[in-house]
């Protein structure tokens, strides 16, 4: 796999930048220089075909070409990722995918060419067939205590360095239970921050056996399904999950938690791999 990676690049676009603004708190007033997130319209273009143009935050954007081609089922492994390059253009950034003939005659029979906006998921499908897609049964071992969730909880905030600065972006994390964090990936859009790090963990070779990740957002269907799409067995969720996302997860075999804030979560799916000292609170009644 050929991945020319974004720190390899001399982009003109940054991940935030510099705005003086007018801060009132109480009666107090202070004209001072903020952080403000920046949001880049970002083009997926596979074999010379444009496909997608996303908002995304302008990093991690060959891992998140990985990602999104994975988990949108464009290709099968990563394998067919033939490679990724990244070119500034004048509004905005360009992502020149190859990907086997094959794999590209499927794509443009779908007729998908869309504008993703920054909070996209399904938008851009054109049938229902394409926006509820059932991922292969999940058969991770993985096991995680309470203890281990809650350390990884606690240093999760520390790790999201574009948001302690601006504020405004969603963070992926990859956790295994006796390393901690791992991996974060960070991004204005959520599906965006999940794609950038399933498409690390899976250039990277990653075991997705031997962990999980964490979301610092709402556990939505389409998030359950990019998760499991790579056989991740847990997907915990700082928020409230959806239905849509509580059958799904149920249906795949995945470990769905969420409003996981500190020493407190809610289990939804499949509990067996997260353990505590004490099981029974968590039997149906």
């Amino acid at each position: 796999m050929s991945l020319l990676l974004d720190d390899e690049l001399n982009l003109g676009w940054t991940n935030y930048r510099h705005q003086m603004v007018n801060r009132w708190q109480d009666k107090q007033h202070r004209y001072e220089e903020d952080c403000v997130a920046e949001e880049v319209p970002v083009v997926l273009v596979y074999n010379g075909i444009s496909h997608v143009v996303m908002l995304a935050t302008p990093t991690d954007l060959a891992d998140f070409a990985l990602g999104f081609s994975l988990t949108e089922g464009i290709i099968q492994t990563a394998a067919e990722f033939l490679s990724a390059k990244v070119y500034q253009r004048a509004n905005g950034i360009e992502v020149n995918i190859k990907i086997p003939e094959a794999r590209f005659h499927c794509l443009s029979s779908k007729g998908r060419n869309l504008t993703g906006r920054t909070g996209c998921g399904l938008c851009g499908a054109s049938t229902l067939k394409q926006a509820i897609r059932q991922p292969a049964p999940v058969n991770s071992s993985v096991s995680v205590t309470a203890a281990q969730l809650t350390a990884a909880l606690e240093k999760l905030q520390e790790k999201q360095l574009l948001n302690q600065l601006t504020g405004a972006i969603h963070a992926a994390a990859w956790v295994e239970p006796d390393h901690g964090i791992v991996a974060v990936r960070e991004d204005v859009g959520r599906h965006n921050a999940l794609d950038k790090l399933l498409g690390l963990l899976s250039r990277t070779q990653r075991d997705v056996n031997t962990g999980f990740v964490i979301v610092t957002s709402r556990a939505s269907y389409e998030m359950v399904q990019k998760t499991a799409f790579l056989g991740i067995g847990l997907l915990v969720a700082i928020s409230a999950p959806t239905g849509l996302a509580i059958r799904l997860a149920d249906q795949t075999g995945l470990t769905l938690v969420g409003f996981a804030r500190g020493k407190s979560h809610v289990i939804y799916t499949h509990p067996t791999r997260l353990q505590h000292e004490d099981r029974t609170q968590y039997q149906p009644q």
